[in-house]
């Protein structure tokens, strides 16, 4: 399609900033993330990337606060599970597509991003069809504030805690989630009012609607729970491999829901459910029936 892009002129060049390095390749820019106390938390959990040059669509030098320049360089709509399960949440700061460099060292700055353009893909204005940006790697795992959420690459575990969730949840039991099921990721920032992760999933009616809270395909945030650098790599984490699975089809368009919880759990952890089973009935929240079928549940995973 079009003409082959550019390469770079001078590999292996690098662009040192105040949270990051560049560090210029052939195909793509190798970033490593600084570490530091003053860092931003989300730099410091990815490590480094690194960014295909036909992952991006645009590169700028702009003025930055207090005597800095930033080079900037956006990601194609598609390419980067990151930035796809961010969706424009990312404070400024926070954003691993930007750079910032001492005001100094704006003419070096236009430098790499006249480079950069000059490697831009022919379809750089154009959504990507895959992702290009690897996401971090599973096993992940993040404490939100009514349960934890875990992920080993194939499917993702929410097992809710008795303190913070909600009875909605704990009718439901815990859940597992197999990326073949699931159509997408909904990850709203920790750092809104109300923030959340949820799943969507594949052939649900009404898929990603509801309060979070009640949602036992999604996790809630809270102050200190469910933190952006935990939280939004493992959205990205599970997009990644949502979009890799094949899709699951499902008959005559009848909603895929097959859910299936933990087994052979800690008998205290069973005895645990099982008493706040008995308070939630004895507080009118569960039927009689309602509470023998979760018991005998439980009981069937010991």
């Amino acid at each position: 399609m079009g003409n082959r892009p550019h390469t770079m002129s001078r590999m292996g060049d690098v662009l040192a900033g105040f949270h990051a390095v560049w560090e210029f390749d052939t195909d793509s820019v190798l970033i490593r993330f600084e570490r530091g106390i003053r860092r931003p938390k989300l730099f410091q959990a990815l490590g480094e990337r690194r960014i295909p040059y036909e992952a991006l669509s645009s590169v700028e030098v702009t003025e930055g606060r207090r005597g800095t320049v930033v080079l900037h360089a956006m990601p194609r709509h598609g390419a980067d599970p990151l930035m796809e399960a961010a969706n424009g949440q990312l404070k400024e700061d926070a954003d691993p597509y930007r750079l910032v460099l001492p005001a100094d060292r704006e003419t070096l700055a236009d430098y790499y991003a006249d480079e950069l353009r000059t490697v831009l893909g022919p379809d750089a204005k154009e959504p990507a069809d895959r992702h290009l940006v690897a996401a971090p790697e599973p096993p992940l795992n993040f404490k939100a504030y009514d349960g934890k959420a875990s992920f080993d690459g194939r499917a993702v575990a929410f097992r809710w805690f008795w303190t913070g969730a909600s009875s909605a949840k704990w009718k439901c039991g815990d859940q597992t989630f197999p990326v073949g099921e699931l159509a997408g990721v909904e990850w709203r920032s920790p750092e809104i009012l109300n923030g959340y992760l949820r799943l969507l999933e594949r052939g649900a009616r009404e898929p990603g609607t509801g309060e979070a809270d009640q949602d036992p395909a999604a996790v809630v945030f809270g102050l200190g729970y469910g933190p952006v650098h935990e939280s939004l790599p493992f959205a990205a984490s599970v997009l990644q491999a949502v979009r890799a699975a094949e899709p699951e089809e499902s008959p005559d368009g009848a909603p895929v829901r097959h859910r299936t919880g933990e087994t052979r759990r800690d008998p205290a952890d069973i005895a645990d459910r099982i008493r706040h089973l008995g308070e939630l009935h004895g507080a009118g929240l569960l039927t009689d029936d309602e509470f023998s079928t979760k018991k005998a549940e439980l009981l069937a995973e010991l």
